[in-house]
């Protein structure tokens, strides 16, 4: 007979936000002890552990009203958060966006040679640092595919086309790489040290 096989961390996890999003009320732990087990078939040993990572990760919300602990989840509530989480870093992309455009038309003007500008070192970062937003973003998203499909849906569409704004301007900067090394007969590394441009720069997948 072949032992049977237990449910993982993360399965506890979605079961329990499940159950969260299904009762819409507010429990106390001892509760949640005697509902999961049944419901959800989550242990009763395990459901205080599962709870406190939901709550450290934002997904439970908890206070304490009188002398008792109670928790909530209504869904919709993360999912919002991630939007406009989203919306803000688009902003910021197409802040970036304008000062790229500008500083590479003063680019094409310039010689080789100049040190680059401290504002052009800025919006490089800044662009790196979207980058690396959109990922931990779409990260975040993958968490809760599995609360609300039709929501997730969109925001995937839209986190889908601020990756397409990124990789549309990264596309920019390499053009303007071969342009120069073909106008200024420079190489690459050299050219990618006078304007501060990151050797692993790429597309985001």
């Amino acid at each position: 007979m072949s032992k049977r096989k237990g449910v993982s961390a993360d399965e506890k996890r979605v079961r329990m936000l499940q159950l969260f999003y299904e009762k819409k009320e507010f429990f106390q732990l001892k509760d949640l002890e005697k509902i999961a087990p049944k419901e959800k078939g989550i242990v009763a040993q395990s459901v205080k552990d599962v709870v406190q990572a939901l709550v450290d990760d934002g997904l439970i919300d908890t206070d304490k009203i009188g002398t008792s602990i109670y928790f909530w989840a209504f869904p919709g509530k993360n999912i919002k958060l991630t939007e406009k989480k989203i919306e803000e870093a688009n902003q910021k992309i197409f802040e970036a966006e304008l000062k790229i455009a500008k500083i590479s038309e003063e680019i094409l003007r310039e010689k080789v040679g100049k040190e680059d500008s401290i504002e052009r070192q800025k919006v490089m970062q800044e662009v790196t640092k979207l980058q690396r937003r959109e990922s931990v973003l779409q990260k975040e998203l993958a968490k809760h595919r599995a609360n609300d499909p039709e929501e997730i849906t969109e925001l995937t569409k839209k986190a889908e086309k601020y990756k397409d704004g990124i990789n549309a301007w990264t596309d920019n900067i390499f053009a303007i790489q071969s342009w120069c090394k073909k106008k200024f007969d420079i190489s690459e590394t050299e050219l990618n040290k006078q304007f501060n441009i990151a050797e692993d720069l790429d597309y985001v997948e």
